[in-house]
């Protein structure tokens, strides 16, 4: 039997939170956890009570905007904005925590992640975002890309 190491195994959880995500463009998910324990998730997709976008249609496709560019103009939240917002909800500190998470955090996502606390991010896959790398690194996270 081989037993996944404690990486692995989050990222596993990851992947199959991101299942949950209505975007119809990319399904990630996050997971926030500290001391070996799940603190928090969240997968990518429209505000509670709100019509998804597999309801609706996808803004970005219909207006033509590229992946990784103006991501404000979206009905959805980040799987990271998901699963910060979701600690805070509950009164959950996620200060120290690691945060794993199927894509590489855009610059929101990181600017969200250096402002809660979080000091590592594990990730598996995601698009070039220079200025998500630069205010990472000089907010001294910890990146770390897990190949699957």
């Amino acid at each position: 039997m081989t037993r996944p190491s404690w990486q692995e195994y989050f990222m596993d959880i990851t992947r199959m939170v991101a299942k949950r995500s209505t975007c119809l463009r990319r399904q990630v998910g996050a997971v926030v956890v500290k001391d070996k324990r799940i603190l928090a998730t969240g997968y990518n997709g429209a505000p509670s009570g709100l019509k998804h976008c597999h309801e609706v249609g996808c803004l970005r496709e219909d207006s033509s905007i590229p992946s990784g560019v103006r991501h404000e103009l979206c009905r959805g939240l980040h799987a990271e904005q998901n699963a910060i917002i979701q600690a805070a909800f509950h009164g959950i500190t996620i200060k120290g925590a690691t945060l794993y998470c199927t894509n590489k955090p855009c610059v929101i996502c990181s600017k969200m992640i250096i402002n809660a606390g979080i000091r590592k991010i594990i990730y598996e896959d995601g698009y070039d975002d220079p200025l998500s790398d630069r205010m990472l690194q000089e907010a001294g996270l910890e990146v770390e890309r897990l190949k699957p």
